[in-house]
């Protein structure tokens, strides 16, 4: 099937599961099981005619002007919008706001990942949601004021306290990988006030993301090993990975232990005492220094 196919076939398929009265029109007299062509052609003010035409494929290339009001009319949500666009060989609109809502399959990982720290953030790589392990090993985020405290870039290049350490090797590539990210942010979420107040502080505070920035430098984000020094435990290595929602824009990030390992042990203990102070110091393992710079700030 063409690529024009396709979009008919979509278009009849989403077509076809809105009842005619979910659509605002009477059930009475209805030629099929979803909503006719008569009733989308009155939503979009398009003729009958052109809607049998894209919906055989022999309307070719419809303009981004139709092909939004046909995604209203099919009440598509926003990864449905993006597949009409494509195919019907457009880029995907811009969404106006970077999506901060955390799905509920999302909040079930969280809750299902006990063993792990875990920690939510939207597309600008501020923190929106986290488990308690990651609270009780990074340091609870709760009492933080604004949305600046909680962003992954505005901690690291402003130099805020951190617990986490990495090596400079894995610094440089963290920072190509993270104002990469913000820079797509930034074109797929044009309109994003918080956003674009971040980005232009970073530029008038940070010579190094001014020159990221600038340099127009992509990188991706790698799993690693990373060390925590928690204020009670010292020094806990662990992997840290970082995992995309499809969808609704979330970095994930995963930090865990090998099972039996001193770490998991550490994390074992967190998951118990939770963000309060261990009772027994003597009890805690001889800390690990690894020799790895401490960076300003981290996940």
């Amino acid at each position: 099937m063409t690529r024009h196919g396709e979009l008919g076939a979509a278009l009849h398929r989403w077509r076809d599961r809105i009842a005619p009265a979910g659509a605002g029109a009477p059930q009475a007299g209805a030629g099929g099981p979803g909503m006719g062509r008569a009733e989308l052609a009155r939503l979009t003010g398009l003729s009958v005619d052109h809607i049998t035409r894209l919906e055989q494929g022999r309307a070719i290339m419809p303009s981004s002007q139709v092909l939004a009001s046909l995604a209203q009319a099919l009440h598509l949500d926003d990864v449905e919008r993006r597949h009409l666009f494509l195919l019907a060989g457009h880029a995907p609109p811009a969404t106006d706001q970077v999506p901060r809502r955390v799905p509920a399959s999302v909040r079930r990982m969280l809750d299902g990942m006990a063993g792990a720290a875990v920690g939510v953030h939207d597309a600008a790589w501020s923190l929106i949601a986290w488990n308690p392990l990651w609270a009780a090993l990074l340091g609870d985020p709760a009492p933080s004021a604004g949305a600046l405290c909680r962003n992954v870039a505005w901690r690291h290049f402003t130099a805020s306290p951190s617990r986490v350490t990495r090596s400079p090797e894995q610094t440089a590539r963290f920072e190509t990988a993270l104002v990469g990210d913000l820079r797509a942010a930034a074109v797929r979420y044009p309109t994003d006030v918080e956003l674009r107040n971040l980005v232009a502080r970073l530029r008038r505070t940070n010579n190094r993301f001014t020159e990221l920035w600038t340099s127009r430098f992509v990188g991706s984000h790698e799993g690693e090993a990373v060390t925590v020094h928690h204020p009670d435990l010292g020094a806990v290595d662990l992997d840290c990975d970082i995992l995309s929602v499809p969808g609704c824009d979330l970095r994930i990030i995963v930090q865990s232990a090998d099972p039996g390992s001193s770490a998991a042990q550490a994390l074992g203990l967190l998951g118990v005492i939770g963000t309060g102070t261990l009772p027994f110091e003597d009890d805690i393992a001889e800390q690990h220094d690894d020799g790895r710079e401490q960076q300003p700030a981290g996940l």
